[in-house]
């Protein structure tokens, strides 16, 4: 029997009634246990574990901060110690993470104020406070009265503008109503470095002319004074006053930190705003060296930027030391030689024409490059005082005259030009357009390459330069034929001993000399005898050197030795890095024109231009003179006749081990005047083999 249609259709709802509270049961239970697991959860994590996740909470950052190590020291080679590094008490201050508020700078600055004085001097203290310090400070104690000062449009601006304009609205009046004292303008002193800091930087605040009375008020009240602390930093401390001060270089101030203009570089290579680094010298060029290793800090910072903690991650160690080429004695040695005879010179009424006022002096070792004194006297005619100018020896470039003959020499061999044994004719040299051109006396009718050198003939030099031109010579005539090209033929060569070319010495900047712009004729045969292009004394040192050593011309150097610093004791780390002779190139030339003109170079002390002034003397040298005419002008006239006498050499002739370049510019004219140039060059020589007779007696004492 069938059943009814609405039958059927009542007893499937009453199925699914009763199905339904079930399910919702079920769903109850589970969303129960979950509320309940929750909150199970919540209990432990705010009962067993509530400190330690509020602590997770509030720690949103940390953030590395850095701070400087002593830097490297440097000795001589007998390991003098030259720089050293000098404990000073200084006070700094850390801002924290996001920095601060002018109203907490200026609140912290007044209780540093409490203990301590910045400035002490107080014409000083009132030249560091200027006008807009002022009125920053009358802002901060008036703020609300000044931002009624703005107009509409003002308020409408952007935060900068709205401050500048709230600045310029206070005037002398409001000023004057403050009562500007010494404590007050200390304050705002110490507010002006609070406000140079970096956020979790230390920043030194003071650390010269701070006393200990200052430095203990302060250590006693850290407590009270948050992000201070006093800390022990470092300056440098030159052992030889002012020798070689221009080659140590010098180091920006804490204020300054690192160069603006360079500061990608220095943040790309882990320096902060603040940290000192060298801007000269070999500060500058070791700064990698030196630098050491920076003492990293970890700071934990809170929601607010609060620091919560601090943990020194990495330890502080002090930059490398390096040990220099350099013999103090022979240094010091070499100044009061060239002081010596620059002061002889200066009294001799010859020489002193009113415009002598330098003396230079270079020793380097022609093997390996070593640069054993610069030394360089100037002449202060204003103040009458003899001033160490060291630096000159490298930045000061002047026409060397007849000392790089022996170039222009092996030029010509080069160049097939001459060959050892030609004669060339002596008699002067006139150029239609130019003044006759000579050697500096009558040397006979005709001379070989060898007594060319030896009594150095102008004239021989120039009929090499007329051949390398391509030139025909006609008494009275323009040079016919000439190339002009002849120029970079003749610099070549001369690059190739280190003449108007860098040497390469390491040292952030070093002078190439001056090269001739007008390219006449007649210029060309006054670049051949050395009255042209000019070169600094470190370039003639290495000219020399190359001739003495065979034909290689070796980079000087001024770095040693790289040491580990040694924390233990004073005495030197172990060697990291020794520096070792670095050959440039070899001149292009057959060795046998170099032996010639090595032996044209012992002729010159032996038989020579130097052998009156050297006879007699006990020391086996060659090298060569030099005599270039440097006038003097004054508004475009000529006023003066000036020489610049040059003087360089080697010795032992066999096996040279120390080279040498003097030069002496703007000398007197005439006869009977003082020999300064070989006076300096023979005293030189002689210091170095005393000192080095010295050195070894000690040793085998030692021994």
């Amino acid at each position: 029997m069938n059943q009814k249609p609405g039958l059927k259709k009542n007893r499937k709802l009453k199925k699914k009634k009763v199905q339904l509270p079930f399910r919702l049961n079920i769903l109850f239970v589970v969303v129960f246990l979950l509320f309940s697991l929750l909150i199970v959860q919540l209990g432990v994590v705010q009962i067993l574990n509530g400190e330690e996740a509020q602590r997770e909470i509030n720690q949103t950052e940390n953030t590395p901060s850095e701070k400087p190590v002593p830097r490297g020291k440097m000795y001589d080679r007998n390991h003098n110690m030259i720089l050293d590094n000098q404990a000073v008490k200084s006070i700094t201050y850390t801002p924290p993470k996001n920095g601060d508020s002018a109203h907490f700078r200026l609140e912290l600055a007044g209780k540093l104020a409490s203990y301590m004085t910045i400035i002490k001097d107080e014409e000083e203290l009132n030249d560091t406070i200027r006008e807009r310090d002022k009125k920053e400070y009358w802002y901060l104690k008036n703020q609300e009265a000044v931002a009624k000062r703005l107009t509409e449009d003002q308020k409408n601006s952007d935060a900068s503008d709205q401050y500048q304009a709230q600045l310029d609205s206070i005037t002398e009046e409001d000023l004057n109503k403050v009562e500007w004292n010494n404590s007050l303008l200390n304050t705002l002193a110490i507010k002006k470095e609070l406000d140079a800091a970096y956020e979790l930087s230390p920043h030194v605040i003071v650390n010269e002319n701070l006393t200990d009375e200052e430095y203990a008020q302060v250590a006693e009240h850290l407590y009270n004074l948050p992000g201070i602390d006093a800390v022990i930093n470092w300056k440098r401390d030159q052992k030889y006053d002012d020798t070689l001060s221009s080659f140590l270089g010098n180091l920006t101030s804490a204020d300054e930190g690192i160069p603006k203009e360079e500061s990608d570089f220095y943040l790309a290579n882990g320096y902060t705003w603040n940290d000192r680094v060298g801007t000269s010298g070999l500060e500058q060029q070791y700064e990698h060296v030196l630098r050491g290793r920076k003492e990293k800090t970890l700071y934990t910072t809170d929601t607010s930027g609060n620091v919560t903690n601090a943990e020194v991650v990495v330890e502080g160690q002090r930059g490398k030391d390096l040990v220099l080429t350099f013999n103090m004695d022979l240094q010091e040695e070499m100044d009061k030689i060239v002081e010596d005879e620059l002061r002889n010179a200066i009294n001799h009424p010859v020489n002193n024409n009113g415009y002598l006022e330098d003396a230079m002096a270079v020793l380097m070792n022609p093997q390996t490059g070593e640069i054993l004194s610069l030394s360089a006297i100037r002449y202060d005619r204003d103040n009458k005082e003899y001033v160490n100018n060291a630096y000159r020896t490298i930045y000061d470039a002047h026409a060397p005259g007849s000392s790089i003959k022996g170039a222009t020499v092996l030029a010509g061999y080069e160049e097939g030009v001459i060959d050892i044994g030609t004669v060339l004719d002596e008699s002067p040299i006139k150029i239609k357009g130019s003044g006759e051109k000579s050697s500096y006396d009558y040397l006979g009718p005709s001379l070989n390459d060898l007594q060319a050198i030896e009594l150095s003939s102008n004239a021989y030099m120039m009929r090499i330069a007329i051949r390398i031109s391509g030139a025909t010579y006609r008494e009275n005539e323009r040079l016919y034929n000439f190339n002009f090209d002849a120029f970079d033929t003749m610099r070549n060569y001369y690059s190739q001993f280190g003449l108007g070319v860098k040497t390469g010495i390491d040292l952030p900047y070093e002078a190439k000399g001056v090269i001739g712009t007008n390219p006449g004729a007649g210029n060309f045969l006054d670049l051949s005898f050395g009255q042209y292009d000019t070169y600094t004394a470190l370039q003639l040192a290495q000219y020399v050197s190359t001739i003495a050593n065979d034909g290689y011309r070796v980079k000087p150097h001024l770095m040693k030795e790289i040491r580990e610093p040694n924390i233990e004791n004073e005495e030197l780390g172990k060697i990291l890095r020794l520096k070792e002779t670095e050959v440039l190139n070899r001149i292009d030339m057959d060795e046998t024109y170099v032996k010639r003109v090595q032996e044209g170079f012992r002729k010159v002390f032996t038989s020579g231009t130097a052998s009156r002034a050297w006879r007699n003397y006990p020391y086996d040298v060659a090298g060569k003179t030099g005599t270039a005419q440097n006038p003097q002008y004054k508004d475009g006239e000529k006023v003066a006749e000036t020489h610049n006498l040059t003087l360089v050499g080697y010795s032992p002739v066999e096996n040279p081990e120390v080279a040498f370049a003097v030069v002496v510019p703007k000398n007197g004219t005439g006869s009977g005047q003082y020999s300064v140039h070989h006076e300096i060059g023979k005293r030189a020589i002689e210091a170095y083999y005393e000192l080095k007779d010295n050195s070894e007696n000690k040793d085998g004492e030692d021994e």
